[in-house]
């Protein structure tokens, strides 16, 4: 079996090298010609996964119709990218299995990827793998368990046994819009979480944060269709208490330095910047009320200041929890 990853950042890097060490045969592509020379050259990816060298079976290229093979397609493009390159390249990848890996809302439909597979490649099989991961742990073959979601299955329990490893434990579902959302909010309330440790207020400000951030997730999560019980595991609960309390999250990260005042790395894809914009025109839509995904939209827009923030979210009329 083939198996094609594309995208070349640190997770779609991540899971082609775990794939390949666990002996299927994966393609790799990359759009940047120079990024693909430097990786063949290297036999690993420097910048994204710098020490963890390629196994044999993985080959790199800059060639789409390289991953033509391929039974399975992993699209690990950056979320706001993945509806052009569907669109651009849709008569060669209709019909096959595209499996989902990122995490985020489509900032101009305000929709997730299997929709975007859906429509696009209306012939296809979509599916979508997420869950608490970082890639840094996957390279390195460190124990991780991620949720592979997939309506039909059947087609579900195929993928799970053609992408699991000995340590890459994938969990089934038939609810793929509760395993975007989880991973696409998660993504908000960690930079929020972010701001609070970088401005000082405190782990026990930080578990409120989460607490509540996590009741809104499944407020917008449940209103758009998404079960409870996938709210609950791995791609939501599961994801939001890796992202919110670890450095290694680039969400988590960006919030500290809104947080601390601090200048952040521009070229690093923060995919929760563009989520909390895209969740606050479904909030509006849907008149569901997150507070919390409303400040970190207005953070990130420059609506208003951390301080501002905080106070405007302590002064919130008390209530029932």
């Amino acid at each position: 079996m083939t198996i094609a990853v594309l995208g070349a950042g640190a997770f779609g890097t991540a899971l082609a090298i775990a794939l390949a060490r666990h002996g299927a045969r994966v393609v790799l592509w990359a759009r940047d010609a120079d990024q693909v020379a430097r990786m063949q050259a290297d036999r690993m990816n420097a910048r994204r996964l710098p020490g963890v060298s390629f196994p044999k079976p993985l080959e790199v290229t800059a060639d789409l119709a390289a991953t033509d093979a391929a039974d399975i397609v992993l699209l690990a493009v950056p979320m706001q990218q993945t509806a052009g390159l569907l669109a651009a390249e849709a008569r060669r990848l209709d019909g096959r299995a595209l499996v989902a890996c990122a995490k985020g809302i489509d900032l101009v439909s305000g929709r997730g990827p299997t929709a975007i597979i859906a429509e696009t490649c209306p012939a296809a099989r979509p599916a979508v793998l997420t869950g608490p991961s970082f890639a840094a742990d996957i390279a390195r073959g460190l124990p991780t368990a991620l949720t592979l979601a997939c309506a039909d299955d059947a087609r579900g329990a195929k993928l799970q046994a053609a992408l699991a490893t000995p340590v890459l434990r994938l969990y089934r579902s038939t609810d793929c819009k509760g395993a975007e959302l989880g991973g696409a909010l998660k993504n908000v309330i960690a930079i929020a979480a972010g701001v609070v440790v970088g401005a000082g207020l405190g782990d026990s400000a930080r578990a409120a944060l989460m607490t509540r951030g996590f009741a809104e997730m499944n407020r917008l999560a449940l209103a758009l269709g998404a079960q409870a019980e996938t709210l609950a595991g791995l791609s939501g609960f599961g994801d939001l208490v890796l992202t919110c309390t670890s450095t290694q999250s680039r969400n988590f990260r960006f919030g500290h330095a809104l947080g601390a005042g601090e200048v952040f790395d521009a070229t690093t894809t923060v995919e929760g910047v563009a989520t909390a914009k895209a969740v606050s025109v479904l909030a509006e839509k849907h008149r569901i009320d997150l507070p919390v995904a409303a400040m970190v939209a207005a953070l990130v827009d420059n609506r208003i200041s951390v301080p501002d923030a905080v106070t405007a979210l302590l002064s919130r009329p008390l209530k029932k929890e």
